[in-house]
């Protein structure tokens, strides 16, 4: 019970960040952005790691293994993922993020010896997929034959891909570092890297920042150096699935569509979203039937 609370509320924070790189978006780009977010998101942690007296020389040792994280998870995954998201509606990133579950359960199959593919699991994938659709219409996905809109969709797909890769390295890898560490290390290294990147890619357009865009900022830091922390905790478990762990990912455009109604104004429950959380919660509810 204690892993599928943790795994929810994981799920819950990173449902917050679409709202908060939106409002980035709106003082400079999306590369410097999430350069930012990571960084502060790695400088989160050390207090806490400090608080957990985690022994840094055993773990720093590994450190190529957390660079590896930094340049995979970071730098490729939330890279692709921020380009991807400021060229494709919102609505329409749900639908490919919110299917990271399917890659991640194709990809463990392959790779897992114990978490093979089943049809309890892929009839819950395949509810899952039908309530993002029907929450995807509901805030306005249509047809688009703008190209920037594909190169955005191929982006948000790579991060998916390298986003389940990750997951599979570290249940492989189950005490190879701290998670904590692992997460400080991953977040900074890579938040440095998209810094750097985006000096030389991007013509950075800054706005004199006020409260919201640092209310916005410093959430997006804890977003990951909290979520991944957790997310990366519950995976060292022996008993605990890459894949059917990854099925609590549904939970996040949901999360992003309740959110919207509770805090975005003129944001409203509608048919078309009430009907996909009722569905991805059924998905939800078979995965957990033995």
């Amino acid at each position: 019970m204690r892993t599928k609370i943790l795994a929810i509320f994981a799920c819950l924070l990173w449902g917050s960040a679409f709202a908060g790189a939106k409002i980035g978006f709106e003082y400079t780009t999306p590369l410097h952005l999430s350069g930012m977010r990571f960084m502060l998101a790695g400088l989160f942690l050390i207090p806490f790691l400090i608080y957990q007296k985690i022994n840094w020389k055993s773990n720093l040792k590994e450190w190529r293994y957390m660079l590896l994280f930094g340049i995979l998870q970071t730098f490729i995954q939330y890279g692709f993922f921020f380009m991807g998201l400021d060229k494709v509606p919102a609505a329409i990133s749900a639908i490919i993020i919110g299917g990271g579950p399917f890659f991640v359960a194709v990809m463990a199959h392959f790779a897992m010896k114990d978490d093979r593919m089943s049809f309890r699991k892929i009839l819950a994938i395949a509810l899952g997929m039908s309530g993002i659709v029907f929450i995807s219409f509901a805030k306005g996905g249509s047809i688009h034959t703008d190209m920037t809109f594909y190169y955005g969709v191929v982006l948000l797909i790579i991060s998916n891909v390298v986003g389940a890769s990750t997951n599979i390295i570290v249940a492989r890898n189950r005490n190879k570092v701290s998670p904590v560490m692992l997460t400080s290390f991953a977040n900074f290294s890579g938040g440095l890297i998209l810094y750097v990147v985006s000096f030389f890619t991007e013509d950075w357009f800054i706005k004199s920042y006020t409260i919201e865009f640092y209310v916005a900022w410093i959430w997006l830091a804890l977003i990951p150096a909290v979520g991944f922390s957790i997310w990366y905790s519950l995976l060292k478990k022996p008993d605990v699935k890459v894949s059917e762990l990854n099925m609590w990912k549904f939970i996040v455009p949901v999360a992003g569509v309740i959110l919207s109604w509770l805090l975005v104004p003129g944001e409203y429950p509608d048919l078309y979203s009430v009907l996909g959380i009722v569905i991805i919660t059924v998905a939800l509810l078979i995965l957990q039937r033995k």
